[in-house]
């Protein structure tokens, strides 16, 4: 059943993690934050929602580097009950959607609890000074990739949070399955 996730609580800072890679190296925050921003989404590889945006992600993450924007993605689903997320799983993942950014493990839930994640995908989108400034969704394609023309919302969210600082006042919820907490 797909959900949404809650609002943007302006102006939150990012809380520090490290966390190990699918290309087995630990990552924290401070080591892997954007120049502009820092875009953190928390996905998992069995959910619709994700497998549905992943290739537009993958795209987006691409452009969002050149603005200055990192992508970092944090998988915290309870790999017991859901074993199609586990570690070696999200390798597969990477490899199939041609991630660039990291995509981290947080096998102990505390990065996703921390933040409030909520939903896979769900997406919190960071100016230069690590400050919350966008809570939204990829897309305005979100199950209906039939759709010729998709707003691109967190890249037009984060190119504006590049330039100002400050995130869109509009943000659209992104909807998706709930984390599998253990």
């Amino acid at each position: 059943m797909p959900v949404n996730q809650t609002i943007c609580n302006f102006g939150w800072k990012a809380l520090e993690f490290n966390l190990i890679s699918v290309d087995e190296k630990t990552y924290s925050l401070k080591n892997i934050k954007g120049d502009n921003g820092t875009v953190i989404v928390f996905i998992c590889n069995h959910c619709p929602y994700v497998k549905n945006i992943a290739e537009r992600l993958s795209y987006e993450s691409k452009e969002l580097i050149n603005i200055g924007i990192k992508t970092v993605a944090i998988m915290s689903n309870d790999v017991v009950q859901y074993p199609e997320d586990s570690f070696e799983n999200m390798k597969e993942f990477t490899k199939l959607y041609n991630f660039d950014f990291p995509y981290l493990f947080d096998e102990q839930q505390d990065v996703a609890k921390s933040y409030g994640a909520f939903c896979t995908p769900d997406f919190f989108g960071f100016n230069k000074f690590l400050e919350l400034q966008y809570r939204g969704r990829l897309d305005s394609g979100t199950m209906n990739t039939n759709d010729t023309k998709i707003e691109r919302e967190l890249f037009n969210a984060m190119e504006l949070i590049s330039k100002t600082s400050k995130g869109p006042l509009k943000q659209n919820a992104s909807i998706g399955c709930t984390i599998k907490w253990k």
